[in-house]
């Protein structure tokens, strides 16, 4: 089974069981918080960083640094290679 696949289990069982515990009455207003809370963690505490583990482990962090390189591409200016050719 793929990580995927396990994502969107817990992602269908957490959604249930908030469902859940919305529907019951005011009686087991106990266990409808219990359900609402277990459904909430779950969708944030398991799902969500399993999520990004599968989605982040083929990028490169170089990319998303805060260097002088990257911070030149974000302004639109050349860099510093370019900027200087007589230094090499």
């Amino acid at each position: 089974m793929k990580l995927k696949h396990v994502i969107i289990l817990i992602v269908i069982a957490s959604v249930a069981s908030i469902i859940y515990g919305y529907t019951l009455d005011l009686e087991e207003q106990a266990l409808a918080h219990k359900c609402i809370g277990t459904g909430t963690l779950s969708l944030f505490l398991i799902a969500m960083p399993l999520f990004l583990y599968k989605e982040s482990k083929t990028r490169k962090w170089e990319d998303y640094m805060l260097n002088d390189e990257n911070v030149r591409k974000m302004q639109g200016r050349p860099s510093k290679e370019s900027e200087n050719p007589q230094n090499k």
